[in-house]
């Protein structure tokens, strides 16, 4: 699980919103990420996701505008989902 939380005021992050989604897409698209969105109240977002290894994720959230552009921290927590709904994905 990808925790971030913004540092910088709503409008640098909503200037960095489109290029921010396309880098999500990417993650999408490579298969790494399986869920991202907002917090609410809107203080950052999650992003859901399964790497083969940590360094692999890091490597991928370098690539965030939002982290190339010191907006937002990041917080990666690794856990090992023992229990699942049926239909769950992981």
């Amino acid at each position: 699980m990808v925790d971030l939380t913004y540092i910088a005021d709503l409008s640098k992050i909503d200037a960095l919103l489109e290029p921010h989604r396309t880098f999500l897409k990417s993650g999408y698209d490579r298969g790494v990420f399986l869920a991202s969105g907002p917090k609410e109240p809107r203080t950052g977002g999650v992003i859901l996701a399964r790497a083969d290894n940590r360094a692999e994720l890091e490597k991928l959230i370098d690539q965030d505008p939002f982290k190339q552009e010191g907006v937002a921290e990041y917080r990666i927590t690794e856990f090992n989902p023992v229990m699942k709904a049926e239909n769950a994905l992981l």
